[in-house]
């Protein structure tokens, strides 16, 4: 984060490209849009922007006292799922001479371009405008560089014939604003580009593409698909009952998967109180889900392993490959997360199978806790994620 000395420093220059100052203190979306802007980097500073909450355009001082409730909603717009992909950023308060400031610090992205709401915003100069058709290009082709998750690379052994278009355009219309799609001139290998599912500089899809919109995933990413088991009992020894192997594009098997877990919940009629009965579920469908979509979401896809979903007597398990990454280690987790897979997540976002980010565990141990459950048990390897859920006892099971 900036230093006071900086800071002081910055307030005494004009706007730029790297600073907007607003005595606002309610306007989210001006402030998500300066956000994305600064996490586009047009110019290609490669350095931080500055949102200035609290300083009019001259530099001087409103007289503002930032409160806590301020700072966690700056803070909450980088996980609310609509500036894409996630930017990176920090907020802080600093107390100067003439009042406090809030000031949000954004780092340039490494997956540009960035939307907010699905619209590209950059600056020029101190101006803020949405990125014409060349900005987002030149958006588009700076990132091959700066590649560093999976998921955004090139699939060399993919082309443009092995994506379903017709699947894409569905997708685009949830992820970009309809102005944009009515004024659209663009290619379709800049169209996906745009989205990054497409590289332009190898001319290849890239490996966010192929799970999303491929026609046949697994021919290129060996564990892209999930198998389903539903054993009889407790034991990984019995037969099971019901299997299968989950296959296709990502929003296929998430859309089966999500249709299996209600195969592993049953509701019974417990007895409230000595006048009411009510129907409740041995298992939360709604925590489930927010598991299995974590688990999708983080798995490693250069792994050959499924994500594997085994539902047993007296438990649920939901497994994936790849350890804890980035930030996250057994002590912080689940409060602090990087994403493996940026675009992967930001496809999720997009196609309504997350609501925000960061949030999954946290929701599906509060939902599992007030359904009578355990909490939910994470085991954690260098080389996978295993998260158990154990069966609420109904006040009609047997003792």
């Amino acid at each position: 984060m900036i230093s006071e000395l900086d800071l002081t420093t910055l307030l005494a220059q004009p706007e730029s490209d790297r600073c907007e100052r607003t005595e606002s203190v309610n306007k989210t979306d001006k402030f998500a849009e300066a956000i994305c802007a600064f996490a586009n980097d047009l110019a290609n500073h490669r350095l931080p922007g500055y949102l200035i909450i609290g300083a009019r355009a001259d530099g001087t001082l409103s007289g503002l006292q930032v409160t806590d409730e301020l700072l966690l909603n700056l803070a909450a717009i980088r996980a609310d799922g609509n500036v894409l992909p996630q930017p990176a950023m920090n907020v802080a308060k600093f107390s100067l001479a003439g009042g406090d400031v809030a000031v949000v610090e954004v780092l340039p992205a490494d997956l540009p371009p960035v939307r907010y709401k699905g619209r590209v915003h950059v600056r020029v100069g101190p101006r803020q405008a949405v990125a014409n058709e060349q900005e987002e290009r030149i958006l588009a082709e700076r990132r091959g560089s700066s590649i560093l998750t999976f998921d955004a690379q090139p699939c060399p052994e993919a082309s443009l014939t092995d994506l379903g278009i017709g699947q894409f355009a569905a997708y685009r219309a949830e992820a970009v604003d309809a102005e944009t799609i009515a004024a659209n001139r663009r290619t379709i290998e800049e169209q996906l580009a745009s989205l990054r599912f497409y590289e332009p500089l190898a001319a290849r899809p890239t490996y966010a593409g192929i799970l999303v919109f491929g026609r046949r995933p697994r021919y290129f990413l060996a564990g892209a698909y999930a198998q389903y088991l539903k054993f009889p009992g407790v034991s990984y020894v019995d037969l099971p009952q019901d299997q299968a192997e989950v296959l296709g594009d990502l929003p296929t098997v998430v859309l089966e998967l999500a249709g299996r877990l209600k195969l592993l919940i049953t509701t019974a009629l417990v007895q409230v109180s000595m006048m009411q009965q009510k129907l409740q579920p041995d298992y939360p469908e709604a925590a489930l889900r927010e598991l299995l979509m974590n688990a999708i979401m983080h798995k490693n896809y250069q792994s050959t392993s499924p994500i594997r979903l085994y539902g047993f007597a007296d438990r649920i398990e939901i497994q994936n490959a790849g350890g804890l990454y980035g930030e996250a280690n057994r002590d912080n987790f689940p409060t602090r997360n990087t994403y493996r897979n940026p675009v992967i997540a930001e496809a999720m976002k997009s196609l309504g199978f997350v609501n925000r980010y960061g949030f999954g565990v946290q929701r599906a141990q509060e939902l599992l806790a007030q359904n009578g459950n355990p909490p939910a048990v994470f085991e954690f390897d260098p080389h996978s994620v295993k998260v158990t859920v154990y069966k609420a006892r109904l006040h009609s099971d047997p003792a």
